[in-house]
This record gives C-alpha cells, structure tokens and sequence, in this order.
C-alpha cells in the first residue's frame, strides 16, 4: 500500500507521455485551422521556392556538362588570346586573333601525345536553299575535325583534304538546318544552296547532335577551312588563315598534362613569347571547363536558393509571432494545467511541438509545391531541371531547425507563467 503511494507521485513527476504531448499540441493548432494555415504559408512558399531554384540550378549544371561531354573524350581546347587595345581594362579572352591554321599544323606534326587537330573558324550568315533560307552558324575546319569531335555524317560524306587544299564549295549540313531548308537527309545530297552569293554543292548531313535551351548543337554548317576563310570571311592574318579556335584531340587519358605542356611551349616558340610577357592563348581541358561551369552554376544555384531562403526566414518570425499570440491567448489554459499537476516543462514541449508541427507541416506542402513547380517550368519552357533527394532532406531538416529556433522562445515563455498570475480573475 505505501508502494503504491509512493508510487503515484512519481509518475506524476514523469509528466504526460510524449504522445499526449504531440496531440494537445495537433488539437490546438486544429482549434484554430485557418491561422495555422496563413502561419505555414510562409514556410511554403519558402521551401517550394529553393527546391524549384536548386533543381533548375542543377539541371542547367547537368545539361551544360552534357553538352560538353557530347562534343568528344580526351579533348583540349586552344583559344585566342587578350586583345590589347592599349587601355588597362581587358578585352577577354579570345578578343585578339593570334592563333592560326600552321599553328594547327605545327601541334599536329610535333606534339608527341596529339592523336589529331582540328582548326576552327566560325563565322554566321544568311544561306538560301531552292525553297527556303535560315541565318545560321558556319564552321570551317578539316578532315580531322571528324575524328577530334566524333562528328560522323549521317548521310553522304565529309569532304576530303584535296578539297581543303582546292578551297572547294563543297559543303556539310546539320540536321536542323536540312529540316529549316526544306530538305530530308536523303534528299539533301546534291542539293545547291547560295551562301553570300557563292553556291555550294550539298556532299553529307551531319548525325544528330541535340539541342537544349541553351544552344542547338545542328544549326550548323561545315565547310573546308579554306573556303569559308577565302570565299566567305575574307579576312586571314598576316602569316596565315586566322583561327577562332583549335580543338586538339590526345592520346589517351594519361597523357593530358602531356599534351598540354607540349602545345604551351610550341606556341610560346611559334609565337615568340619570353618570360615576363604573357601568353597569347590560352590552353585548356574539358574537365577545366566542367569545373569552371560547376563552378559558376553552383554560385548560381546558391544565390537563387540563399534568395528563395528570404522567405523563409519570414516565416520563422511569422510562427514565432502566432505562436506569442497564443500563449497570451491561452494563459487561463497554461494556469489551469499547471494547477492541476503539469510541469513547466510539458509546458514548454506543448508549444515547442505546436511550432514544429507548423514548421515542418508547411515544409511538407513546400516540398510538394517545388517539385510541381520544377516540373511544371521543364514542361512548360522545356528547361532541364534536376529534384535531387539531398535537397528534400535538406529543406526537411531547415524546417526542423526553424520549427525550434522561432519556437522556443513563446515555449519559454508559456513555461515561465506563474500559475497564481495565469488563473488571476480581472
């Protein structure tokens, strides 16, 4: 009998069970339904906003890395240098025209870890078929560009080096500019279209390459390097025909460094450059450029989320002030159970659990309203977009933290009434 006695107090000092704890805290937030519903909305819109930010984020990342690893293996790019127009602001990379077709040739024949070299000029124009015409981009190069970029006819042929040494009008379409000009690529072999008033005999469309929002990899035409540079661009550099860029394809994945280190160094002989000056061009890897776009992308995805995460921490404040609301609201409540035996800690966990609930209530819903809203932007706009599980998480997690963080100081203060002063008749 004593035992039992004994007992009773103990069990009352352990406090209600943690169920009964959450279920006061769901049968107050249900009593007044549509103040939780505006108090979650700002956690909401905050949640479905950085989801739908970081996975169109991600997506324009893994769409950018697609396109560059569609353009070959094992590749490194040589680019023009810096302009230099005699002011301190620099031009850009690229700006200035040092690079040219017999500093191709010369990587080809010394470069020891070069399996081939493909040059490049690009230009853009008007072209003209029977039935039809499109502004697109013009790509001159040689034989080799095939092997560099993988970039295999579909029908027809890709011309030979008698034709880049004759400066034939010969000429190679991709699929989208075959479709644009009315043509089939079985159709298209033969076809003449006039480019600048010169007329080019059709001899291969390319395969399909892809296209997405950011560039369509067959609105292209390829030409023999020294056609478009003698026919259609007409302007070569003084020591030979002026390239925007050289594509130069290595031997194996080992052998990259190599490669690099051969290219800088017959350039900086070529183009006469000593120590202090600066290189003229600039030598650079796909994983370089990966890296510099992943870089770049992850900023971006970062200042969309950190912009998006503004509104959330506005519905934080929102819950902590509903949540200071109720407690004066409720002091009569808080009394009574405290009268009756509950402990400043129950408390404290009934209006922390009530903050958590809506915190972490309103994520849910955010969760689902980013998602459809990242599916719902790549169907409508055909962006690419990519929901990755860690940022579910993550936004579950920020939800938690804002739940506590913006709940436990109204919990506190519900904790700390006194009982005397809450049952206090006016």
């Amino acid at each position: 009998m004593t035992t039992q006695t004994l007992a009773k107090p103990s069990q009352r000092q352990n406090g209600p069970p943690l169920t009964e704890t959450i279920a006061l805290a769901w049968l107050s937030l249900l009593s007044n339904k549509l103040r939780s519903a505006l108090t979650m909305l700002g956690i909401v819109i905050g949640i479905g906003a950085v989801i739908a930010m970081i996975s169109i984020g991600r997506g324009a990342q893994q769409q950018i890395n697609k396109e560059l690893q569609s353009l070959g293996s094992n590749l490194l790019f040589v680019q023009n240098g810096v302009a230099n127009t005699g002011s301190p602001a620099s031009q850009g990379a690229g700006s200035a025209t040092t690079l040219t077709w017999e500093d191709a040739q010369a990587i080809a024949r010394s470069a020891q870890s070069v399996k081939a070299v493909a040059p490049l000029l690009n230009s853009r124009t008007q072209v003209v078929s029977t039935f039809a015409n499109t502004n697109t981009a013009l790509l001159g190069t040689t034989p080799d560009y095939v092997t560099v970029q993988d970039f295999l006819p579909l029908t027809g042929r890709f011309f030979h080096q008698g034709e880049v040494k004759q400066a034939e009008r010969v000429a190679v379409l991709g699929q989208s500019v075959v479709k644009t000009l009315g043509m089939t690529p079985e159709n298209a072999i033969g076809k003449t279209i006039r480019i600048r008033g010169e007329a080019f005999r059709v001899i291969g469309t390319l395969e399909y390459k892809g296209s997405s929002q950011f560039r369509d990899q067959d609105d292209v035409i390829i030409l023999p390097l020294t056609t478009l540079a003698q026919r259609i661009v007409g302007v070569n550099a003084l020591n030979g025909i002026a390239l925007s860029s050289i594509t130069v394809s290595y031997l194996s994945a080992d052998q990259m460094e190599a490669a690099k280190f051969q290219i800088t160094n017959l350039l900086r002989l070529r183009h006469k450059i000593v120590p202090p000056n600066s290189d003229d061009f600039s030598v650079s890897s796909q994983q370089d450029l990966l890296n510099t776009v992943n870089e770049v992308t992850g900023i971006f995805t970062l200042l969309l989320a950190a912009t998006a995460a503004i509104s959330l921490v506005v519905g934080g404040i929102g819950i902590m002030n509903i949540m200071l609301v109720s407690v004066s609201e409720r002091t009569r409540e808080i009394g009574v159970r405290k009268a009756v035996g509950a402990r400043s800690g129950d408390i404290l966990w009934q209006f922390l659990f009530e903050a958590i609930v809506l915190a972490f209530s309103g994520g849910l819903l955010g969760i689902v309203l980013g998602i459809g809203a990242a599916l719902l932007i790549s169907l409508l706009l055909g962006w690419a977009t990519s929901i990755s599980p860690e940022s579910v998480l993550l936004a579950c997690g920020v939800c938690l933290g804002i739940g506590i963080t913006f709940g436990v100081y109204p919990a506190r203060r519900a904790a700390s009434l006194d009982p005397a002063v809450a049952l206090r008749i006016d």
